[in-house]
């Protein structure tokens, strides 16, 4: 099976290779070619921003894709940022923008009130218009201050429930992706995929 990478983001590239790969899943993971544009993410939910993306793919390549979408909400905000994670100090920002802005709106909120959870919708759609779609959760806290080196985006400020009290970015790779929402998704993505490889060479 050939699966066309959605994402231009090498980070998030990088995971879906590693947790598809540990889940057993016999797929080639094709990247993203050059001349095909980001995909504006104008849905109004995660699956809706996922589709948008692996349809793009599927039109632009001729070749199943694969994409996915993440949101962290945070109780103290509302569900902010949600589905606007990745640009939620702006367009074109950095990590560590993001970051500071949600430092920023929960400096006078304590730390048993900094509660939140991250979700990734992780699909696949193939040119004739199946999918096969998964939706992966994990429930933490929000940190004070960043902590850590590894990983990206919110890592260096969310501690999973089940992380013994470090952030995403205080774990390796392989820890982290035991317990995070790309890696739940994913995981759960592969048993589909499994599915659908056995019907094609039955």
């Amino acid at each position: 099976m050939k699966l066309v990478v959605a994402t231009a983001n090498p980070d998030k590239a990088a995971e879906i290779r590693a947790v598809l790969a540990d889940a057993g899943v016999d797929v080639e993971l094709v990247p993203r070619p050059d001349d095909v544009p980001e995909v504006d993410e104008t849905g109004a939910t995660l699956e809706d921003n996922a589709r948008l993306k692996a349809v793009a793919l599927c039109e632009a390549t001729g070749l199943p894709a694969v994409a996915d979408d993440t949101g962290l909400a945070v109780d103290a905000l509302g569900g902010a940022p949600g589905v606007s994670s990745a640009r939620y100090a702006g367009e074109d920002v950095t990590y560590a923008d993001n970051v500071a802005k949600l430092l920023r709106e929960l400096a006078d909120v304590d730390e048993p009130a900094r509660t939140a959870r991250f979700t990734t919708v992780a699909l696949a759609r193939w040119p004739d218009g199946r999918e096969v779609a998964a939706i992966g959760d994990v429930e933490g806290v929000i940190t004070t201050e960043p902590r850590g080196e590894e990983g990206f985006g919110y890592d260096p400020v969310f501690v999973p429930l089940e992380g013994g009290g470090r952030t995403f970015a205080e774990m390796a790779p392989d820890e982290k992706h035991r317990v995070s929402h790309r890696g739940r998704a994913f995981r759960t993505l592969a048993d589909g995929l499994k599915v659908v490889e056995a019907l094609e060479r039955s």
